[in-house]
């Protein structure tokens, strides 16, 4: 999807790019964990070298923490677009748009970054054997031979920043444009922006709810057991559906009309000359032109 978004000129909008890097992340994002878990599985040889395990949580936490942020900027996307339409072209310029995903990726990658570099220095004096699928931090704590509630502290913190509070934003988000729709004339378009709506909200929900809820539970009333189960749904389920989805596009030359159509022709009484950018709640359709 990020070749075919790169090399189409009429998807040159910001919110396919969101889209772009969303894909690229989330392939980056299986590829950390489930190659080298597919290996141990058909091998039988189940282990990972200190630097291999190192690079696992580097990329693992990179692209979590990135693609929280750019979630979070993909709500404010589509609430901009259909609550304040006309706003649209300056709240979301291209520059905007550039400026979210770089500040995704590099808040992520500091982020995963400093983690990285402090569980690698905690000393290791108990069993090497990580009761998971991959090098993860909540496993790889009960090995140290030190008190790590200082850490603890650091990774509640950090959940809170990168996953917690987008996870908020976005729910706030898709509050006001659910309330937006819900006052539509169209009953047609009403009902298809709940629908794609609930079917993106679902999405996001797998990939938070789990992520946060295995950050924040304090160890003594988390299980290893409920670590693995959960990690199947943000590191592996959630990634992989979030590829498959089909793109809400318009029909060739824009002749479907799109539920972001309805509200802006709504807002304007069809008397704005300038094109009317097809906007969907959680997907961007085709480009119309006037």
């Amino acid at each position: 999807m990020t070749a075919l978004i790169f090399l189409d000129l009429p998807l040159h909008t910001p919110m396919y790019f969101l889209l772009s890097q969303l894909s690229l992340m989330d392939l980056m994002y299986i590829s950390s964990t489930v190659p080298k878990m597919a290996i141990n599985f058909l091998s039988g040889q189940k282990s990972i070298s200190f630097l291999g395990c190192a690079m696992q949580i580097f990329f693992f936490i990179t692209m979590g923490s990135s693609e929280g942020l750019l979630l979070a900027s993909m709500a404010y996307d589509r609430f901009v677009a259909i609550c304040h339409p006309l706003h649209y072209p300056i709240r979301m310029s291209k520059r905007v748009c550039v400026k979210m995903i770089l500040g995704s990726w590099t808040l992520g990658s500091i982020n995963s970054l400093a983690h990285t570099i402090y569980t690698f220095q905690i000393p290791y004096c108990r069993s090497r054997e990580i009761n998971h699928f991959f090098c993860v931090i909540p496993a790889m704590m009960p090995l140290a031979c030190m008190d790590t509630w200082v850490y603890e502290y650091m990774v509640f913190v950090s959940t809170t920043l990168f996953l917690f509070l987008p996870f908020l934003g976005i729910m706030v988000s898709y509050g006001r444009v659910l309330f937006a729709v819900f006052h539509m004339r169209s009953k047609e378009g009403r009902k298809k922006a709940f629908t794609t709506c609930a079917t993106h909200l679902t999405m996001v929900t797998f990939y938070y709810a789990p992520f946060v809820y295995t950050y924040l539970c304090p160890r003594s009333l988390c299980s290893p057991e409920e670590d693995k189960i959960l990690a199947v749904f943000y590191s592996v389920l959630t990634p992989m559906l979030n590829c498959l989805q089909p793109e809400e596009q318009g029909g060739a030359g824009g002749h479907e009309e799109s539920v972001g159509d309805v509200l802006l022709q709504e807002e304007v009484s069809m008397a704005v000359p300038a094109p009317l950018y097809g906007f969907s709640p959680c997907r961007l359709s085709s480009v119309q032109k006037g």
